[in-house]
């Protein structure tokens, strides 16, 4: 989600400039590579980078294809075969072992659908959607039909020329068919020499901070990093101000029992409640329950937790602890507030892509699925 945030600004700068750019995406990887398909990189006429589509081993060579792109404003799929084991051919070992395809598109300014502008459209809301990306391998040197059309609820954004006919009716088949929670690439018996690239794209991960103490600050600026939507709440302005928390998208001030109300929650937002006041957590904690978040994290023992759900029970809220994460954070042996920090977004991210935040060294099989 960063990444595509840098690009769009990244794009947004060059347009002003008049300065001429490509959009180099992995649509397809077989075997392992350090990035999947959907990563992207920004290119510049004059070579400057926005984002990655490696760990820094295709970059310069896709820099010059991207540069023959804009050149010819033509379109096409570069393959990166990492299977070789004389692999020193891109300048520095790899240490991959899959086929990488990329895919290099000239931008137009003057298209308001443009794969850029699609991105844009994407991420306006927080509505989830499906972006389209039609390649072929077999004819990789021809000019590609490229990023294309956008699904996003009930609307279809984007450019259907040059899509086969009756494809665009295939692809939302399969859309409604699929997982929508993945990316997927499908190929349609009549047109096998053509990939179709369906692009998964959910909202940024909403961070409901209750607490503006200092402790807070390091996670604020963190989730800022990772590309997450922070709203900020607490009762005390003196604290929660812009000057303190200048990335903060909102800043709610008000009581346990009134903050809540006026908060907008959908299933990519997690709560935090990290304000050190009991009391105020109480009141907050007993409207949050019903709303049937994927995450609500707690900060302080185990036994504060408890004491929390045990008055909520009281009162008559049935208590769903499956989303309660007390103590919050994963076992990292955190000590002071910007590990802590690095503890609880690294838990939260392992949940909402559904992991255990498990060493990786201990999984069986690729690092993707």
């Amino acid at each position: 989600m960063k990444e595509f945030q840098a690009i769009i600004q990244a794009y947004d700068f060059y347009k002003e400039s008049n300065k001429m750019i490509a959009l180099a995406t992995v649509v397809q990887v077989d075997g392992s590579a350090y990035r999947r398909p959907g990563a992207r990189m920004l290119v510049s006429e004059d070579g400057e980078l926005t984002g990655a589509i490696s760990g820094g081993c295709l970059e310069g060579d896709a820099l010059r294809k991207a540069q023959t792109v804009i050149f010819q404003q033509k379109s096409l799929v570069v393959t990166y075969d990492t299977t070789d084991e004389d692999d020193q051919k891109f300048g520095i070992g790899l240490g991959c072992n899959g086929i990488i395809h990329v895919l290099i598109e000239p931008i137009n300014y003057q298209s308001d659908i443009n794969p850029v502008e699609l991105l844009r459209i994407a991420l306006q809301d927080r509505v989830s959607c499906r972006l389209i990306t039609v390649f072929s391998v077999k004819y990789s040197k021809q000019e590609q039909i490229g990023t294309k059309v956008l699904f996003k609820g009930s609307e279809l954004f984007g450019d259907r020329q040059n899509l086969e006919e009756g494809l665009l009716e295939k692809i939302s088949h399969e859309i409604k068919t699929t997982d929508s929670a993945n990316h997927s690439i499908v190929k349609f018996e009549e047109l096998d020499d053509v990939q179709v690239f369906l692009e998964y794209i959910r909202p940024a991960i909403r961070i409901l901070l209750f607490g503006a103490g200092n402790d807070t600050v390091p996670l604020a600026k963190m989730a800022d990093i990772l590309g997450m939507d922070l709203i900020l709440i607490d009762g005390r302005k003196n604290l929660a101000t812009p000057l303190r928390f200048p990335s903060a998208k909102k800043i709610i001030t008000g009581s346990g029992d009134e903050v809540v109300a006026q908060l907008e929650i959908d299933s990519f937002t997690a709560a935090l409640l990290m304000t050190h006041n009991f009391e105020y957590e109480a009141m907050v904690l007993h409207d949050l329950i019903p709303l049937s978040l994927p995450y609500i994290g707690i900060l302080g023992p185990k036994k504060k937790s408890q004491k929390l759900v045990e008055r909520l029970k009281k009162q008559g809220v049935t208590v769903n602890q499956n989303p309660i994460f007390s103590p919050m954070g994963l076992d990292i042996g955190a000590e002071g507030s910007e590990e802590i920090a690095l503890s609880i977004l690294a838990e939260i991210k392992a949940v909402f892509g559904g992991k255990s935040g498990s060493f990786l060294k201990e999984k069986n099989g690729p690092i993707h699925e």
